[in-house]
C-alpha cells in the first residue's frame, strides 16, 4: 500500500516536472531566444544543462516508478488484452519518444551554441522541442485516462 502511495506519487510529480519543463522551453524560452531576446549563449547553456538532467532524471525514476505501478497492477496478458494495458504500452513509447526529442533538441541547440550564434540554434531547436511537448501533454492525458478509469466507459 505505501509502495504504491510512493510510486504514484513519484510518477505524477516527476511527470508533472518533466512535461512542465519541456512545454515552457519550447514556448516560451527558444521563441525568446530565436527573437533576440538574450544578449549571450550562457543562459541557453544553462537551461539546456538543466532540461537535460531533469529529463535524465524524471525519465529514470518514471521507469522505475512506472514499472513498479504495471508490475503489481497488471499481467502480461492484461497490459496487451485490455484497453488501459494497452494505454500503459503506449505511454512507455511515448515516454521514450519524449525522451528522444529531448536529448535530440538539446544536441541540436547545444551544437549551434558552441558556434556562439543564439538565434539560429533556438530555431532549429523550437520544432523537436515543441514536439516533445506534445508528446509530453499526449502523457499526461494518457495517465490521467489510466487513473480516473475513463476508458471504462468507451
Amino acid at each position: 500500500m505505501v509502495d504504491t502511495f510512493l510510486a504514484q506519487t513519484t510518477h505524477l510529480v516527476f511527470a508533472a516536472i518533466w512535461a512542465g519543463s519541456v512545454f515552457y522551453v519550447a514556448f516560451v524560452i527558444l521563441p525568446l531566444a530565436r527573437d533576440g531576446a538574450f544578449n549571450s549563449t550562457k543562459p541557453l547553456e544553462v537551461i539546456s544543462s538543466k532540461l537535460t538532467t531533469i529529463s535524465r532524471i524524471s525519465a529514470l525514476l518514471l521507469l522505475l516508478s512506472g514499472g513498479h505501478l504495471a508490475g503489481t497492477g497488471y499481467t502480461s496478458e492484461s497490459l496487451f488484452n485490455t484497453t488501459n494495458g494497452q494505454l500503459v504500452l503506449a505511454m512507455v513509447a511515448l515516454w521514450a519518444v519524449l525522451a528522444a526529442l529531448v536529448e535530440i533538441g538539446a544536441k541540436r541547440l547545444e551544437s549551434g551554441l558552441n558556434g556562439k550564434k543564439l538565434r539560429e540554434p533556438a530555431g532549429d531547436a523550437l520544432s523537436i522541442y515543441r514536439a516533445a511537448a506534445v508528446v509530453a501533454i499526449a502523457l499526461l492525458v494518457i495517465g490521467g485516462m489510466i487513473t480516473t478509469g475513463v476508458t471504462r466507459y468507451f
